[in-house]
């Protein structure tokens, strides 16, 4: 049993969602308000959440930046706002994939199984690709989903460990914003090369880089990014 966590204000929309993923055993405990799912999720596990934007009391993308600081959990942004500067902000504040309502709840499914094979064991497909990469300072555990930095275990979001993976298997090809996009099932299609930047933005965070002088994840202008190991 898939046990997702959904934060959203719509009563009718949440019923509907609920009684739709039922059918795929997923099972959906729904919060109203904000602060009422944060306490949920501290107290219970679940293996997603479905987030809305327009809440009360708390706006979802702080919602989410309080979520990601806390637990390593994929984020779907289900948000009737379509302003880029939101989905900009959710990506950067560590939400896995925006959904823009309204939309089908078939789309839903599907982004929830793609975010599950890749965060959990038990959904993850096989691959033919070497289980265990090492280069220099980076170990990569595809097997585990799992990347090793200087010794210490990333702490990755699904998209996150996506791209970094991706680059350290190019090992040092360049790689564009686009091969991203359509590469990596995490990353939904419709992806902005700005959401790629951004997501990239955060993993160099997460490796102390500075952004105008990197070490590992260089910048090919005009194109996209290549890893030096």
């Amino acid at each position: 049993m898939i046990k997702i966590l959904m934060i959203e204000d719509d009563t009718e929309l949440a019923e509907i969602l609920t009684e739709y993923l039922e059918q795929f055993n997923m099972q959906v405990t729904t919060a109203e308000e904000p602060y009422i799912g944060l306490s949920t999720l501290a107290t219970q596990k679940f293996d997603l959440i479905i987030l809305d934007l327009t809440l009360p009391g708390l706006d979802g993308l702080d919602v989410c930046k309080e979520i990601r600081k806390r637990y390593d959990i994929p984020i779907i942004i289900s948000s009737a706002r379509h302003d880029i500067t939101d989905k900009v902000t959710a990506l950067a504040n560590g939400a896995d994939d925006y959904l823009p309502k309204p939309y089908n709840p078939l789309e839903l499914e599907a982004r929830i199984k793609s975010l599950l094979r890749r965060h959990h064991h038990e959904f993850e497909q096989a691959t033919a690709s070497t289980p265990h990469t090492k280069k220099n300072d980076f170990e990569l555990y595809e097997d585990k989903m799992s990347i090793i930095f200087k010794g210490e275990t990333l702490n990755l979001t699904a998209a996150e460990y996506g791209i970094l993976s991706y680059l350290i298997k190019k090992d040092g090809g360049v790689v564009s914003r686009e091969e991203l996009i359509y590469s990596i099932d995490v990353i939904s299609e419709d992806t902005t090369n700005k959401s790629i930047d951004v997501i990239v933005g955060r993993i160099r965070q997460k490796l102390n880089e500075n952004s105008k002088e990197p070490r590992y994840i260089h910048s090919v202008r005009g194109i996209g990014y290549k890893f030096i190991k």
